[in-house]
């Protein structure tokens, strides 16, 4: 069959084509890897890695995130070391962001200039912080926070607690219905005795800092504490079979054997989330002065040869949209204001929205504490 003329020159338009040399397609470049240290708890990494590094590299093709898990191996604290070691010979200590490390906890780093100061020209976001939190330090990023509340029981528990005067006397109307952990073995524990402290001294954390530590002022500091918490021990769960721990308290509340705790944010918060606390599980916080708590920093390593990446990151992480994720996910406080928040959260969270965030150094002071309350308080225990 003969070929029309039409059919004819398509053939050879084709094959002129072939004869073409091909364009050369720019290759799509490979995504710069930020390097994020991490020492938190297994919920913490774990939602970094399947939560928040999906997020940010969805929003930010041109980054992937790498996290390591520092936690077996000696803590960011180790790696920061490394930082501060790498500034001082001009060297990249292969690290770009501390998920949680805030250098004011290695002497000398700030001096040193091994940490990226940050304000809203490097991470935008910045503006939206907590107060209580941005005013701390401009070398770390109060990015997450926790704090220890009061957790109790709706359906028995009718007027809320909101003084030091009003849950003590709660307590002795109450016998057996309260319970606290032992400090040595959970937060939620010793930031109650740390309240008490607090209550017998003034309402005034700031006697105690990590520098002016001297063993016979904390005795005199602690004795009339220790006369508050043998004063409630006798109307105590069991009159005072502390638990080991934040999660045996928690079980104790969660079984009805006590309907009231104090109990961390963030537990506290996913327990109900996830329905291990009872459907009537309410929080409230002392308005009079709050149980001690902290803000969780992130810090950008100077040393980073990725600033534009890690400080992308930082913003992310202080994003509304990240922060309104790990209430819902693992109870976290925000490290933003809670302004900058959805209003039905603000709403929802309005009874332990803290005014206040007291803090109580550890080291040399928290041992001082945990071995006074044994020596004083718990007397019957046999400290492990």
């Amino acid at each position: 069959m003969a070929l029309t003329l039409s059919r004819r020159l398509l053939i050879q338009s084709a094959a002129a084509t072939a004869l073409l040399p091909l364009a050369k397609v720019p290759a799509l470049a490979a995504p710069t890897t930020i390097d994020v240290c991490t020492d938190g708890d297994t919920n913490i990494s774990d939602w970094w890695i399947n939560t928040l590094k999906p997020a940010f590299e969805k929003a930010h093709p041109e980054f992937s995130l790498n996290i390591v898990i520092t936690r077996a191996n000696g803590g960011n604290l180790t790696v920061a070391q490394r930082v501060v070691a790498a500034k001082k010979t001009s060297t990249d200590a292969k690290v770009d962001f501390f998920e949680e490390f805030d250098p004011r906890e290695l002497p000398g780093a700030i001096e040193a200039g091994a940490f990226t100061k940050v304000d809203e020209t490097v991470v935008p976001n910045w503006a939206l912080l907590n107060p209580l939190g941005k005013a701390e330090t401009p070398f770390a990023i109060p990015y997450r926070a926790s704090q220890v509340l009061i957790a109790y029981d709706s359906a028995k528990v009718k007027e809320t607690p909101k003084s030091w005067a009003e849950i003590t006397a709660w307590i002795k109307a109450n016998p057996g219905q309260f319970i606290y952990c032992r400090p040595d073995k959970g937060g939620s524990g010793s930031h109650f005795v740390m309240r008490a402290v607090h209550e017998a001294n003034g309402r005034d954390p700031s006697l105690f800092k990590p520098e002016n530590f001297d063993a016979e002022k904390a005795k005199k500091l602690f004795a009339p504490a220790w006369a508050l918490l043998n004063d409630i021990q006798p109307f105590l769960y069991d009159k005072g079979a502390y638990p080991a721990g934040n999660n045996p308290t928690l079980q104790l509340f969660a079984g009805g054997a006590v309907s009231m705790i104090s109990a961390w944010s963030d537990q506290a918060l996913q327990g109900i989330s996830q329905g291990v606390l009872p459907e009537t599980t309410k929080l409230t916080q002392l308005q009079d002065l709050a149980l001690s708590g902290g803000f969780a920093f992130s810090s950008i390593p100077a040393t980073t040869v990725h600033k534009e990446g890690a400080a992308k990151l930082a913003d992310f992480a202080l994003s509304p949209e990240m922060q309104a994720k790990m209430i819902a996910d693992f109870g976290a406080f925000p490290g933003i204001d809670w302004k900058n928040l959805p209003a039905e959260l603000a709403e929802k969270y309005k009874a332990i929205i803290p005014t206040s965030m007291p803090f109580f150094p550890g080291g040399q002071w928290e041992a001082a504490l945990v071995d006074g309350w044994y020596a004083n308080v718990a007397t019957h225990l046999t400290r492990s």
